[in-house]
């Protein structure tokens, strides 16, 4: 079987459709899967309900899918970035789900193991519980939350073989093992492709067996959400706003 597609538009193509639930995996832009993004864009699909840590930021990732109106829900734990996404958001044009960082790495792990629900004590007494099933257990209530699995998970990773096996680099692993698990069809862009057999069985983050698809896009562009910088001697302008390396 073949895994392997000359560029993102072919690696989504007779697989996407309208209505569709999409995992995309990065964190802030770390690790995105910018090109498959970008070729979900170009290819028109609408009503999706996105689930991602986050919606990127304006004009990168997913936020060129808010231009277009492309999506229709977004199941994340942080859009603070985005103002385009709460514009819509503010407008009534786009559902929002709101899910603690922790709590949504655990229903995207647990769809992934074909577990339905799970119980937490994360979230309960606040609006995160509202209409969610509580039970107690030893004295503490807790309340259900639901696994997620999805018909598409796009990542990224620093390297993957023919066979589909993939390795990523650092940070950049966050949601996208998780994810790669967690949808009918994964579909998986790549820094650099090798030859089956080339990655050492020790070092794979994600089996072959999970991912569908896999296209080589290159070194992908290190892009920094909020640059921090301070002031140096010589320097003759102020240090930049504040914000967060990433």
């Amino acid at each position: 079987m073949n895994k392997v597609y000359p560029d993102a538009k072919s690696a989504l193509a007779g697989i996407l459709k309208d209505g569709m639930m999409v995992m995309s995996g990065g964190f802030g832009l770390c690790g995105i899967a910018e090109a498959l993004s970008d070729a979900l864009r170009e290819s028109g699909v609408k009503d999706l309900t996105v689930v991602s840590n986050n919606a990127g930021v304006d004009g990168i990732g997913l936020s060129r899918l808010l231009e277009t109106r492309q999506i229709k829900k977004m199941i994340s734990s942080y859009v603070g970035e985005n103002k385009l996404f709460a514009q819509q958001f503010l407008a009534g044009e786009l559902e929002l789900e709101f899910s603690p960082q922790g709590t949504l790495a655990e229903r995207i792990r647990a769809g992934g193991a074909g577990i339905p629900g799970f119980y937490t004590k994360t979230g309960v007494g606040t609006l995160i519980s509202e209409g969610k099933e509580t039970m107690d257990f030893n004295g503490e209530t807790y309340m259900l939350e639901r696994g997620l699995f999805a018909d598409l998970a796009i990542v990224h990773a620093w390297k993957g073989d023919t066979a589909g096996n993939l390795v990523y680099r650092k940070t950049a692993r966050n949601f996208n093992p998780m994810m790669a698990t967690a949808a009918r069809i994964t579909v998986a862009e790549v820094e650099h492709l090798v030859p089956a057999g080339e990655i050492d069985p020790d070092h794979i983050h994600t089996p072959g067996i999970f991912v569908k698809r896999i296209v080589e896009v290159g070194t992908a562009q290190k892009r920094i959400e909020q640059r921090t910088t301070r002031k140096r001697p010589g320097d003759a302008t102020p240090a930049a706003a504040t914000g967060v390396e990433v």
